[in-house]
């Protein structure tokens, strides 16, 4: 009997112990539930929308600027897309007069199979008899492409700070070794283009005036081939000298 009171004795002691030593203390469990999970996270969405409580908003990047305006301040114009002034006014008048000038004849040549054109000397000119060197020029817009036998690239005319036309310009080549030559003649092409929408030597597209002008000033010619002995016609300006290598007028 005296060992099993003893034994209760100590027992109950235990457990008296064990109730003091949790008395005060915070219960932590090992791992929260999804309630104690979405409780953790509910103080900053409410945060967020309760009323009256200032709300940020994520600062959005400023959107590029338009190609069809201008460059931001402080930069130069990207005249590689940008359509700066394009259409916007008129020319003054002592400008467009010399540039809607009629052609001086002798200044048109005629090409062998009959094409009437403006050496590309003539539009430079033009050009700088109108806004002055240095007042206009040509401005890339694309890479050159060089092709198996030709050569292009794409050039806006700038005039007086204002982009006037857009055009093409291309060039035939047969060896490896004339890539430069025509990439040369590509940008001569492309400014003769571009002068059309300026008016320069716009009679050279139209076919009356064409027809008029061969008749007047130019006269068609046998020729023969000097290597493979064909004959054909070819046209020249009456006051020129007799066709030359690769022809023989005959």
């Amino acid at each position: 009997m005296a060992a099993r009171s003893l034994f209760r004795t100590i027992s109950l002691t235990r457990i008296a112990l064990r109730s003091y030593s949790t008395v005060g203390r915070p219960v932590v469990s090992a791992k929260p539930t999804r309630r104690k999970l979405a409780t953790a996270a509910l103080p900053e969405a409410t945060a967020a929308t309760t009323p009256g409580t200032p709300t940020t908003t994520p600062e959005v990047a400023p959107a590029a600027p338009e190609i069809f305006n201008d460059s931001p301040p402080g930069l130069p114009t990207d005249w590689s897309r940008s359509y700066h002034g394009l259409g916007t006014r008129a020319f003054p008048k002592e400008i467009v007069d010399i540039l809607l000038a009629p052609l001086d004849p002798l200044d048109i040549e005629i090409k062998p199979d009959g094409l009437l054109y403006l050496p590309e000397i003539k539009y430079r000119r033009i050009l700088n008899k109108a806004f002055g060197p240095g007042a206009w020029g040509l401005a890339p817009r694309s890479e050159t492409h060089v092709s198996p036998r030709v050569v292009s690239r794409e050039y806006a005319l700038v005039c007086q700070g204002r982009l006037v036309a857009v055009a093409r310009g291309e060039q035939e080549y047969f060896e490896p070794e004339g890539i430069p030559t025509a990439t040369e003649a590509a940008k001569s092409n492309a400014l003769m283009r571009c002068c059309k929408d300026l008016g320069i030597a716009s009679d050279l597209w139209d076919p009356r005036f064409n027809r008029v002008f061969r008749a007047e000033h130019c006269k068609e010619v046998f020729a023969e081939h000097v290597t493979t002995k064909k004959k054909k016609k070819l046209w020249r300006r009456k006051d020129s000298p007799k066709l030359d290598y690769p022809y023989k007028e005959i």
